[in-house]
């Protein structure tokens, strides 16, 4: 497939590897992403990683042949959330898997050189994919504050729930408990670190019991299910926090506001990452045992329905599927 030779700026990739994401599987499954309906035709995908194919004007440091993860936002780099480091939040933000903006399920992008991020020549382009989600793990366990040696739950060990469990193993937390209705999710949460992964059914008195009744002193929602926010409210600490990575399928979500309330919590709602690619791309270099478990399924770009049927339906004991065009 051949397109426009890359733009003064930018770099032509050869893409050799995207992971499915959670909000990929809302497009497919639901037709939307929350609030922002799908607008046919697009392309989705954006846990990509690939290989420079072509170098555009103007761009140094960078060659044909370097391997690199890319990142999916196109910031403005003007906005008042720009300006103030919050490049997440832009105003004027491009997400390429978004409406409108083509994603990676597809053999070659032209995007901004800064997109780029090389990555060491031992990494695998599939280990490449897992930075993002994994950016946005660390990005939550900062605007959390999360502290060495605190007890945390986290909420759905599906891939983007399996990336936090690692991230708070990196961060030395005391105990981590996985909360996941799905066996082999399970197994997985404790082969990343977990320290117990319960059944959703029995988690909260399990973790009150656990706590001597005081409670988790965050818990991190990677699952955004219909009663997963107010579980979390009902099994964090008073004066704990509440973090919210997952992404809910509608716009209102029922709490209970007396709890949160006399709690006192603070609640947190993720957006993405934000600079926190690198330390993602440093952690799967240094830790790659710690890894390597999520990558359970490839699939090519030809039997990409496939793909999404089976990380879609939790199928044959999928973790985290990716896409090799």
């Amino acid at each position: 497939m051949s397109i426009a030779d890359p733009a003064p700026g930018e770099v032509q990739v050869q893409v050799q590897a995207v992971g499915v994401c959670g909000s990929d599987l809302h497009a497919y499954s639901e037709g939307a992403v929350g609030s922002i309906p799908n607008v046919y035709p697009m392309v989705l995908g954006h846990e990509p990683s690939g290989i420079i194919a072509k170098v555009g004007p103007g761009v140094t440091g960078l060659n044909v042949g370097d391997r690199g993860a890319l990142e999916p936002a196109l910031y403005c780099y003007h906005c008042e959330f720009c300006l103030s480091g919050h490049h997440n939040v832009c105003a004027n933000i491009r997400f390429l898997s978004n409406p409108n903006y083509p994603g990676f399920f597809r053999e070659r992008v032209n995007l901004p050189s800064t997109n780029f991020v090389p990555i060491p020549p031992e990494m695998s382009f599939a280990a490449a994919t897992l930075a993002e989600p994994l950016a946005i793990a660390l990005h939550s366990l900062r605007l959390a504050s999360i502290q060495p040696d605190e007890h945390v739950a986290v909420i759905g060990a599906g891939p983007i729930g399996l990336m936090t469990i690692a991230a708070l193993r990196a961060a030395k937390v005391g105990r981590i408990c996985a909360i996941e209705p799905l066996p082999h999710r399970r197994e997985l949460a404790v082969q990343l670190g977990a320290h117990a992964a319960l059944e959703p059914a029995t988690a909260l008195p399990e973790l009150l019991r656990d706590t001597a009744g005081r409670g988790v002193d965050c818990a991190i929602d990677c699952a955004a299910g219909e009663q997963t926010t107010d579980q979390a409210v009902h099994m964090t600490r008073n004066a704990g926090r509440v973090a919210l990575t997952g992404i809910h399928s509608t716009s209102f979500v029922a709490l209970d506001g007396s709890a949160m309330r006399r709690k006192e919590l603070t609640i947190y709602n993720v957006r993405r990452s934000n600079h926190e690619t690198g330390e993602a791309l440093e952690l799967l270099r240094l830790h790659p045992d710690w890894f390597e478990p999520v990558l359970t399924h490839e699939r090519p770009l030809d039997q990409i329905h496939e793909a999404f049927t089976v990380a879609s339906q939790y199928l044959d004991g999928v973790g985290k599927m990716i896409v090799k065009p």
